[in-house]
Parts: C-alpha cells; sequence; structure tokens
C-alpha cells in the first residue's frame, strides 16, 4: 500500500486559521458506513440525534501545556524549545532550534528576569534533546507565564483566547496538541447526551508532536509509529465493558481515543484498567476490536490519521467524501470541522 494512495488536493484556504466562534455550531459531515451515505448539511451539535441510549462516548481529558518556550543562550543567541515528553522529575525530552548550536552542557534562560533554566544533558534519537530544567516556585505556574500554545505548523495566525485550543473537559496536564475532535463539544451539548441516556468515559493521553509528523516512506506499511502515554480508570472501563456487554456502541471522541482503547482491547471488545505507553499503527487491513464509531476532524493528506479512518470507513469512502468536503468548502485540520463515522 502506498502513502500516495492517502493523498487529496485540499486549496490552502480550506485550512481553518482560527476557532469558529461558537464550539458546536461548526459544520458536521456523517458518514454511515454500511449504507455508504454522506450527510453534509448538518452542524455539530446534531451529534446527539446519532447517538442512542446505552451508547458510550469515549473522551480524551488531556490538557495542553504552553509548551513552546523562546529563551536566550548565555551569548544572547535565541532559542526555541518545545516541550514533547516530560521523561522524569524536571527532565524533558524537547526539540530545540537551532539544534547544531545545542550540544550537550549548553545553558539556557527564560523569562525577564531570568525564571527558568534549561541545560542540555544529550541529543536524543531523531535529534531530540534531553533537558534539564531548574527553577524555583511551580514549573507549570511558570508555563503558564512565560510559555505559548504548540499551535500546529499549518496554523500561521496568533490564537487570541489560550483555552480554544482546550476542550472543555481538559483536565490533566502533559499535551503538546490538543485532541482535536474534542473543541466543538460545550458544557450543555454534553450535558444533554448525558440526560438521553449515553455514558461518557475518559481516558488520558498525552498527544506527542508526532501527531504532526509526515509519512516519509513510500510504502505505508514501513512506517514507524510514534508513542504516547495514557491511562484509564476502572470507572472508565467499566461503563466501556457495560456498554459492549449490552450490545450498544461505543464510540470514541477523536483518533487518540481510539487509539487507547484499540490498545487495551481484548478480541471481545472489552478494556482492562492499565497505564502505558502506546504506538499502535492503524491503517487499512486492520480489524476494530472496540470502537463501533468515531467522532474526527478532517486529517491532512497522506497523515497516519488519514489512513486510521479509512481503515475504519474504507479508503474509497473516506476519499469522496473528502472530496466532497472539499467542493462544499469545509474548514479543516485542528480549528476545523468534525466528521461522525458510524
Amino acid at each position: 500500500m502506498k502513502v500516495e494512495d492517502f493523498d487529496y488536493e485540499l486549496p490552502e484556504e480550506l485550512i481553518a486559521q482560527t476557532p469558529i466562534k461558537k464550539r458546536d455550531t461548526s459544520r458536521l459531515m456523517v458518514l454511515n458506513r454500511k449504507k455508504q451515505t454522506i450527510e453534509s448539511n448538518k452542524i455539530f451539535s446534531d451529534v446527539i440525534d446519532y447517538l442512542e441510549e446505552g451508547d458510550c462516548l469515549v473522551i480524551n481529558n488531556t490538557k495542553v501545556i504552553p509548551a513552546r518556550l523562546y529563551g536566550k543562550k548565555e551569548t544572547g543567541a535565541n532559542i526555541e524549545f518545545l516541550l514533547l515528553k516530560q521523561l522524569e522529575g524536571d527532565i524533558w525530552e524537547s526539540i530545540v532550534r537551532p539544534g547544531n548550536k545545542l550540544k550537550p552542557g549548553t545553558k539556557v534562560y527564560f523569562g525577564e528576569p531570568k525564571i527558568l533554566e534549561a541545560e542540555i544533558l544529550e541529543v536524543m534519537p531523531g535529534g531530540t534533546r534531553k533537558v534539564q530544567f531548574t527553577y524555583q516556585g511551580i514549573f507549570n505556574e511558570i508555563l503558564d507565564k512565560i510559555g505559548l500554545m504548540p499551535l500546529p505548523p499549518y496554523i500561521h495566525e496568533e490564537l487570541k483566547e489560550r483555552d480554544r485550543y482546550q476542550t472543555i473537559y481538559a483536565k490533566y496536564e502533559g499535551s503538546a496538541a490538543a485532541p482535536t475532535a474534542g473543541l466543538h463539544f460545550t458544557e450543555e451539548l454534553l450535558k444533554r447526551i448525558e440526560e438521553k441516556g449515553i455514558k461518557i468515559a475518559k481516558v488520558t493521553l498525552h498527544v506527542g508532536i508526532g501527531t504532526f509528523r509526515p509519512v516519509k516512506e513510500e510504502n505505508v506499511e514501513e512506517h514507524e509509529m510514534h508513542s504516547e502515554h495514557f491511562y484509564i480508570k476502572k470507572e472508565d472501563v467499566d461503563k466501556i465493558n457495560e456498554t459492549k456487554k449490552n450490545g450498544k456502541r461505543v464510540i470514541s471522541v477523536g483518533t487518540t481515543s481510539c487509539r487507547v482503547l484499540e490498545t487495551i482491547s481484548d478480541e471481545n471488545g472489552l478494556v482492562h484498567e492499565c497505564e502505558e505507553d502506546t504506538s499502535i499503527y492503524i491503517y487499512p487491513g486492520y480489524k476494530f476490536k472496540c470502537i463501533d464509531g468515531l467522532i474526527t476532524n478532517f486529517h491532512l493528506p497522506k497523515s497516519t490519521l488519514l489512513m486510521l479512518v479509512s481503515a475504519l470507513a474504507g479508503r474509497e469512502f473516506i476519499l469522496k467524501a473528502y472530496n466532497q468536503a472539499v467542493k462544499e468548502k469545509f474548514r479543516f485540520f485542528s480549528f476545523g470541522d468534525a466528521m461522525l463515522i458510524l
């Protein structure tokens, strides 16, 4: 299978640069796999009409940290850090720019006055750096003061309200990118969903910047998937397993929740409480064990996320839907419109 098989033409003006004013008024495209139908005249709050009593929505309650930092070396040279993953204590894996200037032992200072110091410990595989931070106070409070939201590389406009790159249920800090399918939900919509008798279960997967990494191999099967840390609690496991045992549907909100559920599911679609890393790679030919449906955004051409939705709904059906979305001027990517696959 070739990566080129997952390409489509996307005019640049359809890449959403800013979030829509009211979260749940973004457009919604609904794909019915069995009937092979596409509905494109809905808004996101209509998603409730497709959910049934006894179904279970699974959301990812990770919280994006303001992980982009701008600092200076002792020489005065400007340096950019992007925090990827907390390895232990105050040691983080980071992308640094310009990388060739930051050898082990180099120190970088952030804030005016200097409230955060970083020392490069080692160069990691792939060119990222293992970095030791030193500071007075609480690290996350310092990040809130001096850090910026790590918006994806295709967003060029400034984000005026930081919380718009955060789901309304974001709770546990650790992500370098938002689980964007969840950005469409409002408190009111979630309340209406629960009142309809639909369970809401939670997972926590900290999204890495690898989610934007392009597939460089020519053959799909040769791509090496990035690893991300997750956990799921017993109360949420119980909701999911009860749904499966009752013959109802488990609908994943986003590809991140989907990857967690498919990582921990047995052959009967049942899941278990755990905390670990996943590097699951889902592309056409994969047999889904747990999820029965997916709420997702529109993904980049030739990306692993486009491959995942193609595995669920079929490559030709997905590309047909994407081409229709382009024709009807849907908004694409992180701040864009949504798709429901059932």
